[in-house]
């Protein structure tokens, strides 16, 4: 059993990906290409689903787009989420040519019956809604009482959808309720999570770049998570959408709530290192990429760390002077070149792979 216990929420289906806490928490993405134009988008998918995407999210802001996702669709293998802002035609065309769940925010959508339109259709065709709620969209009432978007604003205003979509009938929601202040994005999601069952997509919107929004989303989602709130996480970064992915798992995999890829421990060197150990870990990391089997390998620059402090990696490396020593689960069984050391290291991960 996990050391975090995870708040009970009911669970609601994008295609056939189960989303709730009876289910291990789905990681998502989203295309940041042209999705009319369907080779590229779909090349893109593909790649997002080798590194472990489970649901993949598109950009629907024509008619062309929306009618792009009936090819899209024959050429994937993950379920498709199709991100509606403004207009409801295209929300209704995307939910024809066979999205599996629309994300639209009722606050930008406009009348109350585009809104239940978009409803209708979905329950006919059995389409989940992902609800977003955002700042920029409180409804007035709400933004008068609390005079500001405050995190209690945004999650009355999440409520109050809920509430909206009980009234029609329809309950296959699920909602995130995100910012790009962690403090705000943590507060909001708190409180909708302490007043409703809903399963909730968390991260923090426009978190940056690399290593900043990584930075920001471990902390915000990494609260959330701790708390036990959140049934599905995307890491919005200004990077490659494959960034986002690795680095969804790495915050979940340190949480122990997901393990996928290989993880790889490397010393912060000190004066008794004689390698380059930022290099060659970095080397490593990206030649065994494709690895999607939970394992530990470690590249340390030192004898002393390396087997002794690493000794639980499944597969490690350390400087020694001119040689590198390897060890298997903390036994040393070889030494190397720098370059026999490197091959010999990704062969022996690629070996415990495939077992």
């Amino acid at each position: 059993m996990s050391w975090i216990e995870r708040r009970k929420t009911r669970t609601v289906y994008v295609g056939n990906v189960p989303i709730g806490s009876e289910y291990p928490i789905v990681v998502q993405s989203m295309t940041n290409t042209f999705t009319e134009d369907v080779e590229t988008t779909v090349a893109q998918i593909k790649e997002l689903e080798r590194v472990g995407c489970e649901i993949i999210r598109v950009a629907v802001p024509s008619v062309k787009a929306a009618e792009a996702i009936r090819e899209i669709k024959k050429r994937i293998s993950i379920p498709l989420i199709a991100d509606i802002h403004f207009d409801y035609k295209l929300a209704l065309l995307s939910i024809e040519n066979g999205a599996d769940c629309i994300r639209i925010n009722p606050g930008n959508i406009g009348a109350e019956w585009k809104v239940k339109e978009i409803i209708t259709l979905a329950k006919e065709r059995n389409v989940s809604i992902r609800i977003g709620v955002n700042s920029g969209s409180i409804p007035k009432n709400i933004l008068a009482k609390y005079g500001k978007p405050s995190p209690e604003a945004l999650a009355e205003t999440a409520i109050s959808y809920a509430k909206f979509f009980e009234d029609c009938g329809f309950t296959n929601i699920k909602f995130s309720l995100k910012g790009s202040e962690v403090k705000s994005t943590v507060i909001a999601n708190k409180i909708f999570a302490e007043q409703t069952d809903y399963p909730l997509h968390i991260g923090i919107t426009e978190a940056g770049t690399l290593l900043s929004g990584a930075v920001k989303s471990a902390v915000g989602v990494g609260i959330l998570l701790y708390e036990g709130i959140g049934d599905t996480v995307r890491i919005s970064l200004s990077a490659n959408p494959k960034e986002e992915v690795r680095v969804a798992y790495r915050i979940l995999s340190a949480l122990e709530l997901r393990k996928r890829g290989v993880e790889v421990i490397s010393c912060p060197t000190c004066g008794r290192c004689s390698v380059d150990v930022e290099t060659i870990a970095q080397e490593v990391e990206e030649r065994l990429s494709h690895i999607g089997k939970p394992l530990k390998v470690a590249v340390m620059g030192c004898a002393v760390n390396g087997p002794g402090e690493a000794r639980f990696a499944d597969v490690g490396i350390a400087g020694a002077g001119d040689r590198f020593i390897l060890f298997i689960k903390g036994k040393v069984v070889d030494k190397l070149t720098q370059e026999e050391a490197l091959d010999r290291l990704v062969k022996e991960v690629e070996k415990l792979a495939e077992e």
